[in-house]
This record gives structure tokens, sequence and C-alpha cells, in this order.
């Protein structure tokens, strides 16, 4: 297949996800209604746990972080998504595509660590709760983010120039609707053996290793509730830990399969691997807020409190 010279000149099409009208029509008004939680959730955590002092612990402070990590992530790609949906013209520069990729993998290795570094806070703070302030002291806080994104910039920065060094061919429809690795990896007309098994290396050991982490974590967490003497206390720590299990599985589960999966054959159209990264760029992004903190106690006691002073203020 012939090479085409790769400028900044060059574009790709994101095919999006249907080209029926009527489809496109219900997609576009899901997609801004979830992209508008998304962000309303984060940013409503993000304030709330700046207002108010007594959120300033470390499960808050990795909250925080990890509302920031959820409202960039979805705006990496969610505009453009909403604009190609409707649009005619859904092509996308070399650059844009390359930049879209950099800070979409940053945003994604970096909350895979850090859903692992929420567990392990929560572990200790269940499981070793005497211990709780001196294990997770304020450096120790500080090196596990500091590290979670460090990671993220380095692979990233391997992952796009090694992919952006294969040659493209002239079909340039990518069967996706953002740049994504596998994605782009099928549009080559050259070896991309290093770039498949990079992409296996990083997804094992940032992934799985995390979610690894993460399960060892919450059996232990899990195996100290069952010694709580009080159903009811049992029951609502339950309900909480399944919420998070649940949430984590889902994003954790969407990337192992779309990440460490065999690459299909080149050029093939495959829904699957459409639909299935919905779950961990649209869905959880919106839900996080929801599931580790506006359903909190103390998060809530801070909305309502906020709420009737502001009520109380325009009366």
């Amino acid at each position: 297949m012939e090479q085409i010279n790769q400028t900044t000149s060059q574009r790709f099409i994101l095919l999006g996800l249907s080209n029926v009208p009527h489809l496109q029509v219900i997609s576009f008004v899901i997609l801004l209604v979830t992209y508008l939680m998304t962000i309303s959730g984060n940013l409503l955590l993000i304030i709330t746990v700046r207002i108010n002092p007594r959120l300033h612990s470390p499960m808050y402070f990795f909250l925080t972080t990890l509302s920031i990590i959820d409202t960039f992530f979805s705006s990496s790609f969610a505009p453009v998504l909403l604009k190609n949906t409707l649009a005619k013209d859904r092509s996308i520069s070399l650059l844009g595509c390359a930049a879209q990729l950099f800070f979409s993998i940053i945003l994604g290795d970096t909350e895979c660590i850090l859903l692992a570094v929420m567990a392990y806070d929560r572990f200790v703070a269940i499981c070793r709760p005497l211990h709780y302030t001196t294990i997770m002291n304020k450096m120790l806080c500080l090196y596990l983010i500091v590290g979670s994104w460090s990671v993220g910039i380095i692979d990233s920065f391997v992952q796009v120039n090694l992919l952006f060094q294969l040659p493209f061919c002239n079909y340039l429809d990518i069967n996706h609707y953002f740049c994504e690795a596998p994605a782009l990896i099928q549009l080559s007309c050259g070896d991309t053996f290093l770039n498949e098994l990079y992409m296996y290396i990083t997804g094992s050991i940032i992934a799985a290793c995390s979610f690894f982490l993460v399960l060892i974590s919450y059996v232990h967490i899990i195996s100290s509730i069952l010694k709580i003497t009080s159903s009811q206390g049992r029951q609502k720590t339950f309900s909480t830990c399944a919420s998070h299990l649940t949430v984590v599985t889902l994003y954790y589960g969407t990337i192992m399969v779309i990440y460490l999966q065999p690459q299909p054959k080149k050029f093939t159209s495959n829904q699957t691997d459409k639909v299935l990264p919905l779950i961990y760029t649209v869905v959880t992004p919106m839900l996080n807020p929801i599931i580790y903190s506006i359903r909190n106690k103390d998060v809530k006691n801070t909305i309502i409190t906020q709420l009737k002073r502001k009520k109380s203020h325009y009366n």
C-alpha cells in the first residue's frame, strides 16, 4: 500500500460512533449531557473540598486529583467528539491527533495508578487506623501523586514517539471517535511489532498490576469489615466497597480488553473497539465523583451547608 508523506498537513478522518442521522442526534444529546454532568460533578467536588478545611485529608487530596484528571480527560476528546458527531468534516490534523493521544495516555495512566493509590489509602485507614496519619503523611502523598504523573508522562512520550515514527498509508480513516493507540496501529503499513509489544508490556504493568493491587487492598478491607460487630455498619461499608469495586472493575476491565487483546488484521471494522472505550472515557469519569465522594456524608453536608448559606443570603 502506498505510503504518504507524513507532514503537519496530513489529516486523519475520525469515523465516529455512527453514520445513521437519527442515531447521531441521540448520541450527541447523550454525550453532551454526560459531559456536562462529568464536568459539573468533578468541579463540585474540587470546590467542596477546597472550601471545607475538614476535608483536607489524604483521601480527599487523592479524590481531588482524580477529579482534575477526569475533568481534563473528558475535555481532551469530548468537544471534538461532540463536533464530529454532527459535522460532515470529521478530520483531525496529525499534530492534533498526536496531542490528543499524548494527553489521553498521560491522564489514563495516571488514573490507573491513582485508583490503586486510593485503594491503598483506604486499606491503611480501615486496617491500620492507629498508624494512618504516620503512614499517609504529606510527603508520601506528594510522592505518590508525582510518581503517578511521572509514569504517565514517560509512557506517553515513549508511546507517541514510537507510534508516529510508523509509516501511515493512504487509508487514513480511523474507525474510532478519538485518536487511540490500538486504532492508529491498525492504520500503519509498516512493522508494528515493537509498538504492540510496548503497548502490551506497559498495559500489563500499569493497568493489570494496578488492578491487582486494588483487589489485594479490598480483600484486606473486606476481611476487616467482617470483624465489625454492627450489622448496619457492615452493610453500609460493604455497599461503599461494592460501588468502588464495580466502577474500578469497569475501568480497568475495559482498558485491559482494548490494550491487551491481540491486534486484529489492519483496516478491520470492529464496533466493540469503539463502544468499550466509552466506559473508561465517558462513563467512569462521570461516575467517579458520585461513587467516591458525593455519596460521602461529609461532602454532602458541606454542599447542603453552602446551599443553605446562599439561600439565607439571598433571602
